[in-house]
């Protein structure tokens, strides 16, 4: 039961990468590493309190990938824009500055 519900999380956290990195390579590849990285940590661990503990981190994590980031992407006009979609309403949303923008590319 605890396997299936854990390759559960991990495919969950995988698909809302998927859909917020779309179209960037560089942070999809990213994700799905630190992704991978944190559930193989934690691959050993046999307490069911700590297992719950650690999914409820993985759902947490998935919804928060799912509706707290939106990717910015660069116009022809040499500025960046963004598209939120349904599920970011009611998300407070923090513009990066060119600088964070220039530091991450």
């Amino acid at each position: 039961m605890a396997r299936a519900e854990v390759l559960r999380a991990y495919r969950e956290v995988l698909r809302a990468t998927r859909k917020s990195f779309a179209g960037d390579t560089q942070m999809l590849k990213a994700s799905v590493i630190e992704a991978r990285s944190k559930f193989e940590e934690n691959r050993h661990v046999d307490s069911e309190s700590d297992i719950q503990r650690l999914l409820g981190d993985a759902r947490e994590a998935s919804q928060f990938i799912s509706t707290m980031i939106v990717q910015a992407r660069l116009n022809d006009r040499g500025g960046y824009e963004i598209r939120p979609g349904i599920e970011h309403a009611g998300a407070t949303l923090e513009m990066p500055t060119e600088e964070m923008l220039k530091k991450s590319g």
